[in-house]
């Protein structure tokens, strides 16, 4: 009896160790089944070719990815430039200023927030965010501000859209993250701050941020990667139109919704279904470069607080 069960506890432990090794090399097997699909287009036109071309026609077998790389990079940026002062502050007065139970009753609306799938976010990005948008753009226009600028008229599906959709839906990794972080900071950092004269601000912004700044830069990165590699929200306000904007009302054209918007059509046109898988590993490579940097630095927090 002794045996069988040592037998058991044996195949369970090799079992779930069997399933973790499996899990995490999922993501290597779909990177080298989307470079096994991507090769096509690599052996007809080089990757500097492919990321630097500006002309996007695959009747013509012409791909270049410059304009939807700009286009997700510009929109993604703008999205954190409004997410992250808000939600540092945010997490500031949950962590340090709120009582515990107000802590508690906004805690559970922050994560519902990141359980609202992208499509809601998307309708009401069309419906609220983009009329918004269409109203404002020719008055700020006027004001000839570079990258501010638009003609006499805008749809409001714009990079401004799609960054303030992208910002409210970042809102929640970056918070959750970063109130943590600022609650893990010892108690003993703040009362030497004290101890020194220091105002609450002032043992809040040059004692506590300073100590959990490599976890504040790790929740903006998964922010970043998040953002990055979102699809439906942005695919319905950004305007989808493959060029380079010069302005945040111009509309754009991310890497996401180029893949999501043509896989599955058009594939009788030569090496156009090796070209989105390519677009998707490049976005796959992206996001899993900022991802390991983010959990790196967070190993690296983790360890610094619990040695003091």
């Amino acid at each position: 009896m002794l045996k069988f069960r040592k037998l058991k506890d044996i195949l369970a432990g090799r079992l779930m160790l069997a399933a973790a090794i499996f899990s995490s090399l999922l993501v290597f097997i779909i990177a080298i089944a989307l470079y096994l699909r991507s090769m096509p287009i690599l052996e007809v036109k080089s990757l500097a070719d492919l990321l630097l071309g500006s002309t996007w026609m695959p009747f013509q077998g012409e791909f270049g990815f410059y304009p939807f790389i700009l286009g997700t990079l510009y929109v993604t940026l703008l999205a954190m430039v409004f997410a992250i002062p808000l939600s540092i502050l945010s997490a500031v007065y949950l962590a340090e200023y709120a009582h515990e139970k107000l802590r508690a009753k906004i805690l559970p609306l922050i994560d519902l927030l990141a359980g609202i799938p992208p499509v809601v976010y998307g309708v009401w990005g069309v419906l609220a965010v983009v009329p918004l948008i269409a109203g404002i753009a020719p008055v700020i226009g006027k004001l000839g501000i570079p990258f501010l600028s638009v003609g006499s008229y805008s749809t409001g599906f714009s990079l401004l859209a799609g960054g303030i959709v992208l910002a409210i839906m970042v809102f929640p990794i970056i918070i959750s993250i970063s109130q943590e972080v600022f609650r893990a900071v010892p108690f003993e950092v703040r009362e030497a701050s004290f101890s020194l004269g220091a105002t609450r601000w002032q043992t809040i912004k040059h004692a506590v941020i300073r100590s959990a700044l490599p976890g504040i830069v790790a929740a903006i990165i998964l922010g970043f990667s998040r953002a990055f590699g979102e699809t439906m929200a942005v695919l319905m306000v950004v305007g989808n139109v493959p060029r380079i904007p010069s302005s945040i009302f111009d509309p754009a054209y991310p890497l996401p919704a180029l893949i999501a918007n043509n896989y599955g059509e058009m594939m009788s046109i030569p090496l156009y279904d090796s070209a989105l898988l390519l677009a998707a590993l490049i976005l796959m490579l992206v996001i899993l470069f900022f991802t390991l940097a983010a959990r790196l630095i967070l190993i690296r927090v983790e360890r610094r607080m619990a040695h003091g």
